[in-house]
């Protein structure tokens, strides 16, 4: 579909923050900040952040110290702060490979995430692309496409969740940067740490898998606004306003496959929906500052809503300006992405922007690696993704390229890999 994805969802975050990682300097963790005094723009300290909401502002000279725990509840970089850097490569397995391989590629990649995360080399074989530099909050998260269950004969153990995305009228998907046997997300504050990391997944997926995709993104880097706020993409639009916070009765529920979850093995994961969303940025950038406000509902300085208030003012969809016409256009993006207005539908929106140079048309090819997050993508991102499909403002402005769905186990416990109880179970 082309246009209808939710670059600049209105799905909440504030400022406050819960942390997800731990400050910590591993063997390679960054050296004195004794040059720092004047650099600090935020609070110092390790990078905290819940969310998608942006990771705590810290002194340059700290952020590689912040690790990430590996073997917790819920696979790293979904609830942690936003980073600057990140990677999305989807693999098939190779010919002849199946679920003998796969459990050892798992076992592979999950003992190399945890060493990286860490701060550590990957292996004997590790590059040093990363050498000096900290853990700088790496994530390395695992998830599994349709494709794969029937790849290694576990169909019976697929999620009905993971059933594929229905069409979309806008759609323009390249099928060859779509789904995929398995998926990888790497994030992290610190670019080299990032392609390390991609790097040493790549080298030890060997002759089980190969790369059908890969795609490459960035955010604000911490510390580089004087405190924490929402991220903004390549439209100039705060982005993640509404996204829902773990401190809400309801978050685990929303975002998190409860631990009675049928198949088992998807106990306290989650289903990831991966799309490569194209900014028209010479159309949008003709608007005028109006018009783009209108088109999103909000305001585009500070994330208000056009009906008042702040950032985090609830949204008045009644109020009407002296002309008697609504101050939040009917289409709006805004509006049309609230769960209020989608039967409660919500999901957990952690993108990354992407800028892959100009295309043959001489235009910027770029916008918006959206990854959002939800307990079940029938009851999250289909349900939106179907209104704006039927008459979003901003759907003009945007291109939907690609396209994945994958389900993403829990964490992996202190001795296993993740996927361990689908691949042994």
């Amino acid at each position: 579909m082309a246009e209808q994805s939710l670059p600049v969802a209105d799905q909440d975050a504030s400022a406050e923050e819960k942390p997800s990682s731990r400050p910590g300097v591993s063997r390679r963790a960054l050296l004195g900040t004794a040059g720092a005094t004047g650099l600090v723009l935020g609070a110092a300290g390790g990078a905290a952040g819940y969310a998608a909401a942006p990771a705590a502002a810290t002194p340059l000279t700290s952020v590689g110290s912040t690790e990430v725990m590996f073997h917790v509840k819920h696979q790293p970089g979904i609830i942690d702060g936003l980073q600057a850097r990140g990677h999305l490569v989807a693999f098939d397995l190779t010919p002849g490979a199946g679920r003998k391989e796969a459990a050892a590629l798992l076992r592979r990649w999950s003992e190399t995430a945890r060493r990286l995360m860490a701060g550590e080399p990957s292996g004997s074989d590790d590059t040093d692309v990363a050498r000096d530099a900290g853990p700088s909050s790496l994530t390395v998260t695992f998830g599994f496409g349709h494709s794969f269950f029937s790849r290694t004969g576990l169909e019976k153990q697929r999620p009905v969740a993971l059933d594929p995305l229905p069409d979309f009228s806008s759609d323009q998907l390249d099928k060859a940067r779509s789904d995929g046997d398995l998926w990888v997300q790497i994030g992290a504050n610190d670019a080299l740490v990032a392609f390390h990391a991609l790097r040493a997944i790549q080298k030890d997926a060997g002759s089980a898998a190969r790369v059908r995709w890969q795609m490459n993104g960035f955010n604000r880097t911490p510390g580089a606004t004087a405190h924490p706020m929402t991220a903004r993409n390549l439209m100039g639009q705060l982005d993640g306003t509404r996204n829902p916070k773990p401190s809400e009765l309801d978050f685990d529920k929303r975002i998190f496959v409860p631990s009675s979850a049928t198949p088992a093995w998807m106990a306290n994961g989650s289903y990831a929906v991966v799309r490569r969303i194209r900014m028209l940025l010479d159309d949008w950038e003709k608007l005028s500052l109006g018009s783009q406000e209108a088109v999103i509902g909000r305001r585009k300085a500070n994330g208000a809503a056009l009906s008042g208030g702040s950032e985090t003012t609830a949204m008045d969809l009644e109020k009407t300006d002296a002309k008697g016409d609504l101050v939040v256009p009917i289409n709006a993006h805004a509006r049309i992405t609230r769960p209020d207005q989608n039967g409660g539908a919500a999901m957990l929106r952690r993108p990354f922007s992407f800028h892959d140079g100009i295309d043959a048309n001489g235009v910027p090819d770029a916008g918006l690696l959206f990854v959002c997050w939800q307990a079940d993508p029938l009851r999250g991102f289909v349900p939106v993704q179907r209104k704006l499909d039927r008459g979003d403002a901003l759907s003009q402005f945007i291109r939907h390229e690609s396209s994945g769905l994958f389900a993403v186990p829990g964490g992996a416990a202190q001795g296993e890999y993740v996927g361990q109880r689908l691949l042994e179970g």
